[in-house]
């Protein structure tokens, strides 16, 4: 193999609870409208026949504690708290706290088109991923609470298992489309109140069992 022309750029990493080795972070799948009340808020019907994915380039990864540039060509950024599963070679490794940040006037613009949703979710830094904590020290997925505050204020809030897929659910029906493993990423939906930011804003999101997600808007 010949030498890179731009030589080969480092993957992104997560930080592990009590660990000083780092996640490396290969790919990112999004399930979208997994909890009924926000595919409701969205104007959308609730569809249990299946998950359905959208993917962000690892490269939009922002880490914990790092700030979240306002995004260009948008006046509608919106955020989405998340419940992050991350995987090994031999299943599950462990879970965090997430945001998917969404340019939800270009979202709404490309569904009234018919086209994809990449400008829209796929963009620098909307992909905010907290510390992973491994799974067998989070235990059992299930009545654990899902929260986001803005400013102090609750803007989401809901619990796991109102989910409409599960985790197994969803990697099983992922590895149909794709040879999962270590490295790759799945954001597991948001609950209703999802709301637009602004410069100044604090994100304060919290899943039960799981270290915080604290993102200031700049």
């Amino acid at each position: 193999m010949g030498n890179l022309v731009f030589g080969q750029q480092a993957l992104p990493t997560l930080a592990i609870e009590a660990d000083t080795a780092r996640y490396e972070v290969r790919r990112i799948f999004c399930v979208g409208r997994n909890y009924a009340e926000h595919a409701l808020e969205m104007g959308n019907a609730v569809d249990r026949s299946a998950p359905f994915y959208f993917t962000k380039s690892p490269f939009a990864v922002l880490t914990d504690g790092a700030d979240f540039p306002y995004p260009p060509e948008t006046q509608d950024c919106h955020h989405e708290m998340e419940f992050v599963v991350a995987l090994s070679d031999d299943g599950i490794f462990g879970y965090a706290c997430g945001l998917d940040m969404t340019r939800r006037d270009l979202q709404a613009i490309a569904k009234e088109k018919r086209r994809p949703w990449d400008v829209a979710k796929d963009f620098e830094h909307s992909a905010i991923l907290g510390a992973l904590t491994p799974a067998e020290r989070f235990g059992d997925i299930g009545h654990q609470a899902i929260s986001l505050r803005v400013n102090g204020e609750t803007r989401q809030n809901a619990t796991l298992d109102t989910m409409i897929h599960s985790v197994p659910a969803i990697l099983q029906d992922l590895a149909k489309f794709y040879t999962l493993g270590a490295g790759d990423i799945i954001m597991t939906g948001t609950p209703a109140g999802v709301g637009a930011v602004q410069r100044g804003d604090t994100m304060v999101g919290s899943i039960d069992g799981l270290s915080d997600l604290v993102v200031n808007v700049v």
